[in-house]
């Protein structure tokens, strides 16, 4: 098992879709990261023939016989009282900052069955305590991460293929200064509100494009074409 204080890269497993193909790809990276299951995310790791490092959560969407095989294997289970404020996706991503963490990357956090989860791990971007820490959202062919501080700037490369959508969401009640270069529809330093819809569905003009801000939180969601056109119509 990974040493969290040695380890510079947190993988978050939640009980969301999940291609296991992919959780095992990141999984084997030379430099395995922590592996951190939020509660029911854990039998999403067993079923990709790997072991947790750490299993978190209030344990009220994990069978019995995963948890004893969890229990077998010396899996460290930080059980969580049900009445409590935070999530279990907050829960692992305080978990994953317990040892300075430069790299956070969350599967399984979209796509289940209450969307208000979802929504809710979307959001958690948003938390300042991830400031200066790298959290990416990733599934459906899709990444989502945040750039920028309440007050602060923010920068990200975007790499992909030409055609594929780029979201952009404030996190705030207004995002400012925002440049994008080598998207279909261009933004020069302007504002983003939080509420219209301007920033979503943008494309990549080629195989890489770059967006700046100069004040607030943003939310960007970079999804392959391929992957979305593998998805039945849903677009507004």
């Amino acid at each position: 098992m990974a040493d969290l204080a040695a380890t510079a890269h947190a993988l978050i497993v939640a009980d969301g879709d999940v291609d296991v193909s992919v959780l095992a790809e990141l999984a084997a990276a030379p430099e395995r990261p922590r592996l951190i299951a939020a509660d029911g995310g854990a039998a999403r790791v067993l079923a990709a023939d790997l072991v947790p490092d750490v299993v978190v959560g209030d344990f009220d969407s994990l069978g019995s016989e995963d948890r004893a095989r969890l229990e077998e294997l010396g899996v460290e289970l930080r059980v969580a009282t049900p009445d409590k404020d935070e999530s279990d996706m907050e829960l692992c991503l305080l978990t994953a900052l317990e040892g300075g963490v430069a790299r956070v990357t969350i599967v399984g956090a979209l796509g289940l069955v209450r969307p208000e989860h979802s929504v809710a791990n979307l959001l958690l971007l948003a938390d300042p305590r991830l400031d200066g820490v790298e959290v990416t959202i990733a599934g459906h062919g899709s990444r989502s991460w945040r750039i920028g501080t309440v007050a602060g700037s923010g920068e990200t490369a975007i790499v992909g293929a030409a055609g594929d959508f780029v979201s952009l969401f404030p996190l705030e009640s207004a995002v400012v200064g925002v440049t994008t270069v080598g998207l279909r529809f261009p933004l020069t330093d302007e504002m983003l509100p939080l509420g219209p819809s301007r920033g979503l569905s943008n494309e990549l003009e080629t195989e890489q494009a770059r967006v700046t801000t100069r004040r607030g939180r943003l939310l960007v969601i970079h999804t392959r074409r391929t992957s979305a056109d593998d998805e039945p119509a849903g677009g507004t």
